[in-house]
């Protein structure tokens, strides 16, 4: 099978666990990168072997069949309707867009021009997660009717250098690490039906704390301790929080409890991590891993999933209709807590298809 070639656009850090991860699918190719700051650019390229190109000319660029959009979130919109208008495949980093009409705009374009687009979290296809949705189907804790998802950090500012975009209209917690959790438990438990939420900001303003920067005031403008309720269409009831407000807690990342037991589920943001479960009252007991990607950083899983299931003709499992999903329930959970009002979701998705047990790697069907 001839490889699909990728142009990254967006040389930033997280460009690196894709560059590095990319030789472990042989359908994959990553051509060329791109970045507005050029220079950044051709170190990327130099670093890994592939060529520095202009952004437009990589969207030109016979060679490239899908573009990794790895841009900041205020950007992957626009990017995106570029690579779309340049006939190209898209994927995007986290979150879709910081705004419900304007992933819109990028799911009305991809249809109009049969092109596919993704977006991450792809971390629910690693081990781990896999392994715990294989246990919630096989009826290890039984239905689920209620758990719990937290994500609660000190602010970035503490070791960021340059953290506004986090404290500004597009950041926050919800958006900026929601996608893993909610992703996650899509994957296990199906859509949510329905929202409500609060929220607030515990501190006016941030004092960047490393850098160049140190001493500096960010202000803040967006909710750093967000909750939410989320009523999954299966009957299920999730709550979860994520906060910048929080200097140390001792809650798991994910917690569901069931009608036979309960279950934990580790890290979203990682690949790896071990699943727990016990039997009604009984003593936690490791779930046995069987699935594969979940020893590493694997953060090309769903660009590669795409690129298989163009191939194939089958539906991508970090599909549009996924992330839109996700972008609905954030971005609805703060709506919920500006106006109190309990939210009816509108864009819905199917799970997305559960990884194949027992595949060798880099062999996605």
């Amino acid at each position: 099978m001839e490889p699909i070639g990728v142009g990254i656009i967006g040389t930033g850090n997280i460009s690196d666990a894709y560059l590095k991860a990319a030789p472990g699918f042989s359908f994959l190719k990553v051509v060329a990168c791109a970045d507005i700051n050029m220079e950044a650019a051709r170190a990327k390229a130099a670093a890994h072997g592939i060529e520095a190109l202009e952004v437009a000319a990589l969207l030109a660029d016979p060679r490239v069949g899908i573009v990794l959009n790895l841009t900041t979130p205020q950007h992957h919109v626009g990017v995106g309707l570029q690579a779309i208008a340049a006939g190209k495949h898209v994927y995007s980093e986290k979150p879709l867009a910081v705004e419900l009409a304007e992933a819109m705009k990028l799911v009305d374009a991809a249809a109009k021009a049969g092109l596919r687009a993704g977006c991450a979290p792809d971390t629910f296809l690693g081990g781990s997660h896999q392994t715990a949705r294989a246990a919630l189907d096989s009826g290890l804790i039984g239905e689920v009717v209620a758990g719990s998802a937290a994500m609660m950090v000190p602010g970035h500012e503490i070791w960021h250098p340059n953290p506004d975009f986090y404290y500004q209209p597009g950041g926050g917690p919800m958006l900026d690490m929601g996608p893993y959790y909610l992703t996650c438990l899509v994957n296990m438990l199906g859509p949510v039906a329905a929202v409500t939420g609060s929220a607030k900001a515990a501190y006016a303003t941030r004092t960047i704390g490393s850098g160049p920067r140190a001493g500096q005031v960010v202000e803040v403008k967006v909710p750093t301790h967000i909750s939410g309720i989320l009523d999954f269409a299966n009957g299920a009831q999730i709550t979860i929080t994520t906060s910048f407000d929080v200097w140390k807690h001792g809650h798991n990342h994910i917690e569901l409890y069931g009608r036979k037991g309960s279950m934990i589920v580790p890290d979203p943001n990682q690949f790896q991590g071990a699943v727990m479960a016990s039997e009604h009252r009984g003593d936690w007991a490791e779930v046995e891993q069987a699935h594969l990607y979940g020893d590493g950083n694997y953060r090309i899983l769903g660009l590669a999933d795409m690129a298989q299931a163009i191939r194939t003709g089958r539906p991508h499992r970090a599909s549009l209709e996924l992330s839109l999903h996700v972008l609905e329930i954030m971005t609805s959970i703060i709506k919920a807590a500006e106006t109190g009002l309990r939210i009816m979701l509108s864009h819905q998705c199917g799970r997305p298809e559960a990884m194949v047990p027992g595949l060798p790697k880099g062999q996605l069907d």
